[in-house]
Protein backbone atom coordinates (compact mmCIF):
# COMPACT_ATOMS: atom_id res chain seq x y z
CA UNK A 1 0.00 0.00 0.00
CA UNK A 2 1.35 3.46 -0.93
CA UNK A 3 1.75 5.47 2.67
CA UNK A 4 0.21 8.80 2.28
CA UNK A 5 0.69 11.95 5.14
CA UNK A 6 -3.03 14.32 4.66
CA UNK A 7 -3.50 17.45 6.93
CA UNK A 8 -7.01 18.51 6.68
CA UNK A 9 -8.99 22.13 8.12
CA UNK A 10 -12.25 23.85 8.13
CA UNK A 11 -12.82 27.53 8.13
CA UNK A 12 -15.60 29.02 8.78
CA UNK A 13 -16.01 33.31 8.79
CA UNK A 14 -19.29 33.02 11.43
CA UNK A 15 -20.81 29.93 12.18
CA UNK A 16 -22.75 29.61 10.32
CA UNK A 17 -20.91 31.76 7.66
CA UNK A 18 -19.35 31.59 4.28
CA UNK A 19 -16.77 28.65 4.72
CA UNK A 20 -14.09 26.23 3.17
CA UNK A 21 -11.99 23.53 3.54
CA UNK A 22 -8.48 22.44 3.22
CA UNK A 23 -6.42 19.60 2.28
CA UNK A 24 -2.44 19.03 2.12
CA UNK A 25 -1.94 15.24 0.71
CA UNK A 26 1.91 14.31 0.66
CA UNK A 27 2.71 11.01 -0.67
CA UNK A 28 6.48 9.38 -1.79
CA UNK A 29 9.48 11.36 -2.05
CA UNK A 30 8.58 15.50 -2.87
CA UNK A 31 5.11 14.60 -3.90
CA UNK A 32 2.05 16.88 -2.65
CA UNK A 33 -1.32 18.07 -3.61
CA UNK A 34 -3.12 20.46 -2.13
CA UNK A 35 -6.89 20.62 -2.39
CA UNK A 36 -9.57 23.36 -1.45
CA UNK A 37 -13.13 24.91 -1.67
CA UNK A 38 -15.91 26.38 0.20
CA UNK A 39 -19.31 27.02 0.84
CA UNK A 40 -21.72 29.86 1.00
CA UNK A 41 -23.75 29.06 4.34
CA UNK A 42 -22.44 26.24 5.91
CA UNK A 43 -20.74 25.48 9.74
CA UNK A 44 -16.83 24.87 11.11
CA UNK A 45 -18.12 21.21 11.75
CA UNK A 46 -19.04 20.47 8.03
CA UNK A 47 -15.97 22.10 6.97
CA UNK A 48 -14.26 20.09 9.03
CA UNK A 49 -15.61 16.99 7.33
CA UNK A 50 -15.91 18.21 4.34
CA UNK A 51 -12.02 18.41 4.11
CA UNK A 52 -11.67 14.63 5.41
CA UNK A 53 -14.58 13.38 2.73
CA UNK A 54 -12.47 15.12 -0.23
CA UNK A 55 -9.10 13.82 0.87
CA UNK A 56 -10.19 10.44 1.02
CA UNK A 57 -11.90 10.68 -2.45
CA UNK A 58 -8.96 12.15 -3.94
CA UNK A 59 -6.73 8.57 -3.41
CA UNK A 60 -7.13 6.46 -6.47
CA UNK A 61 -6.34 3.20 -4.52
CA UNK A 62 -5.94 2.15 -1.16
CA UNK A 63 -3.45 3.93 0.74
CA UNK A 64 -1.75 3.65 4.60
CA UNK A 65 -2.83 7.38 5.49
CA UNK A 66 -1.97 9.28 8.45
CA UNK A 67 -4.74 12.03 8.75
CA UNK A 68 -3.96 14.32 10.85
CA UNK A 69 -7.12 16.87 11.79
CA UNK A 70 -6.92 19.84 14.67
CA UNK A 71 -10.86 18.80 14.89
CA UNK A 72 -11.68 16.83 18.11
CA UNK A 73 -15.60 16.67 16.58
CA UNK A 74 -14.18 14.54 13.43
CA UNK A 75 -11.64 12.60 15.47
CA UNK A 76 -13.89 11.38 18.41
CA UNK A 77 -16.94 11.54 15.84
CA UNK A 78 -14.94 9.01 12.79
CA UNK A 79 -13.18 6.99 16.06
CA UNK A 80 -15.12 6.77 18.96
CA UNK A 81 -19.21 7.94 17.91
CA UNK A 82 -19.89 6.49 14.39
CA UNK A 83 -20.50 3.38 15.07
CA UNK A 84 -23.17 3.79 17.59
CA UNK A 85 -24.36 6.75 16.12
CA UNK A 86 -25.32 3.62 13.02
CA UNK A 87 -26.49 0.94 15.86
CA UNK A 88 -29.50 3.61 16.97
CA UNK A 89 -30.54 3.96 13.45
CA UNK A 90 -28.16 7.55 13.15
CA UNK A 91 -29.29 9.07 16.75
CA UNK A 92 -27.13 9.98 19.66
CA UNK A 93 -26.81 8.56 22.68
CA UNK A 94 -29.67 11.02 23.89
CA UNK A 95 -31.62 9.82 20.76
CA UNK A 96 -31.22 13.18 18.93
CA UNK A 97 -30.63 13.08 15.47
CA UNK A 98 -26.90 13.23 14.48
CA UNK A 99 -25.63 16.39 13.48
CA UNK A 100 -24.34 16.32 9.61
CA UNK A 101 -25.66 12.80 8.89
CA UNK A 102 -25.38 13.51 5.51
CA UNK A 103 -21.10 14.00 6.24
CA UNK A 104 -21.01 10.96 8.46
CA UNK A 105 -22.83 8.86 6.05
CA UNK A 106 -20.45 9.70 2.77
CA UNK A 107 -17.39 9.43 5.74
CA UNK A 108 -18.63 6.27 7.21
CA UNK A 109 -18.88 4.75 3.23
CA UNK A 110 -15.16 6.28 2.87
CA UNK A 111 -13.94 4.32 5.57
CA UNK A 112 -15.76 1.14 4.92
CA UNK A 113 -15.52 0.68 1.25
CA UNK A 114 -12.11 2.43 -0.20
CA UNK A 115 -9.88 0.15 2.01
CA UNK A 116 -7.67 2.65 2.99
CA UNK A 117 -6.05 1.62 6.19
CA UNK A 118 -6.22 4.99 7.90
CA UNK A 119 -4.30 6.46 11.23
CA UNK A 120 -5.90 9.01 12.40
CA UNK A 121 -3.90 11.82 14.11
CA UNK A 122 -4.79 15.15 15.97
CA UNK A 123 -2.43 18.00 16.40
CA UNK A 124 -3.68 21.18 17.91
CA UNK A 125 -4.46 24.00 15.71
CA UNK A 126 -2.75 26.92 15.24
CA UNK A 127 0.29 25.54 17.10
CA UNK A 128 2.67 25.77 14.52
CA UNK A 129 2.52 22.46 12.89
CA UNK A 130 3.73 23.08 9.09
CA UNK A 131 1.26 20.95 7.66
CA UNK A 132 -1.72 22.05 9.31
CA UNK A 133 -0.99 25.85 9.40
CA UNK A 134 -0.95 24.58 5.36
CA UNK A 135 -4.15 23.33 5.44
CA UNK A 136 -5.71 25.99 7.34
CA UNK A 137 -4.45 28.24 4.71
CA UNK A 138 -6.02 26.34 2.14
CA UNK A 139 -9.08 26.10 3.77
CA UNK A 140 -9.01 29.92 3.99
CA UNK A 141 -8.36 30.13 -0.07
CA UNK A 142 -11.19 27.73 0.02
CA UNK A 143 -13.47 30.44 1.74
CA UNK A 144 -11.85 33.49 -0.20
CA UNK A 145 -12.47 31.83 -3.53
CA UNK A 146 -15.96 31.29 -2.86
CA UNK A 147 -16.67 34.56 -1.44
CA UNK A 148 -15.29 35.87 -4.37
CA UNK A 149 -17.41 34.32 -7.01
CA UNK A 150 -20.57 35.53 -5.06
Amino acid sequence: MNKVVIYTDGACKGNPGPGGWGVLLRGAGQVEKELFGGEKLTTNNRMELTAVIEALQALKRPCHVHLHVDSKYVLQGASEWLAGWKAKGWRTASKQPVKNVDLWQKLDALLHTAGHHIEWVWVKGHAGDPGNERADMLANRGVEQMMAST
